[in-house]
């Protein structure tokens, strides 16, 4: 039996003609950028693109388990580009990234929780298991509650979500990324550590740090680009800026040392 698919509803990208107005080297060796859903792929991907040429992006779709056979020819080592996903650790995983330079995208659970919960219930996402939880058929502690624990046959839980698409990746050659580390430097680029930074993460990408380098970081990171931010989302619920204490004490009880390990506690 067919499982159910989920689609994100979203407008059409505006990043292409901003890249091609910045010289571009062509990729050498393929370049995934793999993430925990629902912690700034969507930035972190719009920064990079605006170093790699457009005719190596490959932007049709996010890879993930589900759609990888259709798409397993973005990571192709005789023709390199720079793909973006959600792929859990797994042999297929490993063996298709053998030949890539990967990032894992991670960030703080405790507000991954509520990125996950107000994406659910926003009208640009379309899954049919889940839509009857929308329009207040729950509470917003229930629903947060629900992205720490899981939903039985419907959605993982927390523990889930990252031992497989971060924490089984560690010690495997990937480079750990926090989103919270790139807020930061993106707050202040003119700061020495922030060029330290971007230069760090765009070469374990093998993209060299050009002079131009702010004004990409700038575009890329700018939110009118980004087809998910916060302020695009439709419907949903209100919800808390910080994620209250019951559900902090859940998501340690859920994932104890999983914070720590990730580097926020």
């Amino acid at each position: 039996m067919a499982q159910p698919v989920a689609y994100v509803i979203s407008k059409p990208d505006t990043l292409g003609p901003e890249i091609r107005k910045f010289a571009q080297a062509p990729l050498r060796q393929t370049a995934f950028l793999n993430s925990v859903p629902k912690c700034g792929t969507h930035l972190l991907r719009n920064i990079v693109r605006m170093f790699v040429p457009i005719e190596q992006h490959y932007d049709r779709e996010f890879i993930q388990i589900p759609n990888f056979q259709q798409h397993v020819g973005a990571l192709n080592p005789a023709r390199p580009t720079f793909s973006v996903g959600h792929l859990l650790f797994s042999d297929m995983s490993l063996m298709a990234l053998k030949h890539a330079r990967q990032v894992v995208l991670v960030r703080d659970p405790y507000d991954y929780v509520l990125a996950r919960a107000r994406f659910s219930l926003s009208d640009q996402f379309d899954h049919p298991e889940l839509k009857p939880l929308k329009n207040g058929a729950v509470s917003v502690e229930q629903m947060m509650n629900m992205m720490i624990f899981g939903i039985p046959g419907k959605g993982p839980a927390l523990r889930e979500v990252f031992t497989f698409h971060a924490v089984a990746w560690l010690g495997t050659g990937v480079k750990l990324v926090r989103y919270e580390d790139i807020i930061g430097h993106l707050k202040n680029l003119e700061a020495p550590a922030a060029e330290a930074y971007f230069g760090d993460l765009l070469a374990h990408l093998g993209i060299a740090l050009p002079d131009d380098w702010r004004a990409r970081v700038a575009v890329g990171a700018a939110r009118e680009h980004s087809a998910t931010s916060r302020e695009k989302l439709s419907g949903g619920m209100a919800l808390p800026e910080v994620l209250p204490d019951d559900q902090k004490r859940a998501v340690d009880f859920m994932a104890p040392g999983l914070r720590e390990l990730l580097g926020y506690a």
